[in-house]
């Protein structure tokens, strides 16, 4: 729990630009059970760079910072592209619980990734009905 509140706290200061600060009580951490760790629902990534991992808002380093993840973090993974090439690789990975983008070099995956252009999108999302209702 402290590690995802941690995570989010860098996910809104890496989109501010404002510093951080999860603040807990003592009391609280000491009360709490041990956490259990569980692998996401496959596929997913473990970040393996040491000093962590940037979300993208796009498959590309000149693409905004939404989000930073740490050495060993695991995260689902939704569908992957072909775009710009990091230290060899080029595939980015499409996050599956946010809308962001991470390079596949600097991961391990685990399950196996579709193209993006291979998920099936909601044909209601599509149909003339959502069209005239959105506007």
């Amino acid at each position: 729990m402290l590690k995802i509140l941690e995570r989010h706290a860098r996910r809104i200061a890496a989109g501010t630009g404002a510093a951080a600060v999860v603040v807990l009580g003592t009391p609280l951490l000491a009360a709490a059970a041990p956490p259990q760790v569980t692998a996401p629902v496959q596929p997913y990534a473990t970040v393996t760079s040491q000093s962590g991992l940037n979300e993208r808002q796009y498959p590309s380093t000149d693409s905004s910072v939404v989000g930073i993840l740490d050495h060993q973090d695991q995260v689902g993974v939704r569908c992957k592209v072909r775009a710009q090439t990091i230290a060899g690789n080029n595939d980015w990975y499409l996050l599956r619980d946010t809308q962001a983008w991470i390079s596949a070099s600097y991961v391990v995956r685990t399950g196996t990734v579709p193209y993006c252009k291979d998920i099936q999108v909601n044909r209601l999302t599509h149909s003339p009905q959502a069209a005239d209702a959105m506007g």
